[in-house]
């Protein structure tokens, strides 16, 4: 996959770069009856109360129904096309099963038109393929894996993400994530095999405000450069350095500050985090 550069006819185009999709994507209109259509919310809840800062507008998007849970066993499927998705940064791939029903899947790099892919205990482990974490060979690079049996892939699901198995003991399995952390999941999970695709998407630079507004994003205001009603670190005679520590509006630390819930079950399945005692983020 490339990265497009484009002749500096402007100052937004001379910073900007994109994905050559030509070179990747095999199809343009996606399945109609795997669509559905959203209504934007600009980061309120009910109330109308804003919960996430810096979201709205931007373009309109057609949400593609995902399959997470790839639990069609015993089923063949054909890869139909590989398709762009602007709900997420990977790409994604049309799955047409022998018994004439379609779904979407997360693409992971190699999966090419024309393959076939399954899922079940007792199939290969091979790319595309999506089986339980103890019928997976320790060192196989995997994504969208399950946290709960069932439930439907929740871990590493963005451009360009793989973790690894490592070991598997007893009921559990231990992973290696994208961040460098380890974690031990139950054996029965499920995880599909292969890195995902479009690890390009890190290097593509924006490159103008407009192209984030497009996006859905909005301008990032600074704390202390608001007023004291407005946050807590805003206010002050002149130009102040924020008087405290970085927090969020609410108060909530923004950089080293605990903010993990003690009381989450998950917390326990956390072999190492994931930076060391020196800040240094680990690397697979």
């Amino acid at each position: 996959m490339a990265i497009k550069i484009y002749k500096p006819t402007s100052n937004g185009r001379r910073n900007s770069s994109v994905i050559d999709y030509k070179a990747v994507l095999t199809d343009t209109k996606p399945e109609k009856s795997l669509c559905v259509r959203i209504k934007k919310s600009g980061g309120r809840n009910h109330h109308g109360v804003t919960t996430v800062r810096f979201r709205g507008g931007g373009y309109r998007k057609i949400y593609r129904v995902i399959d997470f849970r790839r639990d069609k066993d015993g089923v063949a499927g054909k890869v139909m096309s590989i398709e762009y998705d602007p709900n997420r940064n990977c790409f994604i791939s049309l799955i047409q099963y022998s018994d004439g029903e379609k779904r979407y899947i997360l693409a992971p790099e190699g999966l090419k038109p024309g393959m076939t892919i399954e899922s079940g205990s007792t199939i290969e482990a091979k790319v595309g393929n999506c089986l339980p974490l103890y019928a997976i060979p320790v060192g196989v690079e995997i994504h969208n894996i399950e946290m709960n049996a069932g439930q439907g892939g929740k871990l590493v699901r963005t451009a360009g993400g793989v973790a690894r198995l490592m070991a598997k003991e007893g009921d559990w399995a231990t992973i290696i994530l994208p961040s460098g952390e380890m974690r031990v999941i139950r054996k029965e999970c499920r995880a599909t095999v292969g890195q995902l695709s479009n690890s390009d998407y890190q290097n593509v630079s924006i490159g103008k405000a407009g192209r984030s507004r497009h996006m859905g994003l909005r301008p990032h205001v600074r704390g202390k450069a608001q007023n004291p009603v407005a946050h807590p670190m805003g206010g002050g005679e002149g130009r102040s350095n924020g008087g405290r520590h970085p927090c969020s509006p609410t108060g909530v630390p923004a950089k080293g500050g605990k903010t993990r819930n003690p009381r989450k079950v998950t917390n326990n399945r956390i072999i190492r985090r994931r930076k060391n005692n020196r800040g240094i983020q680990l690397v697979l």
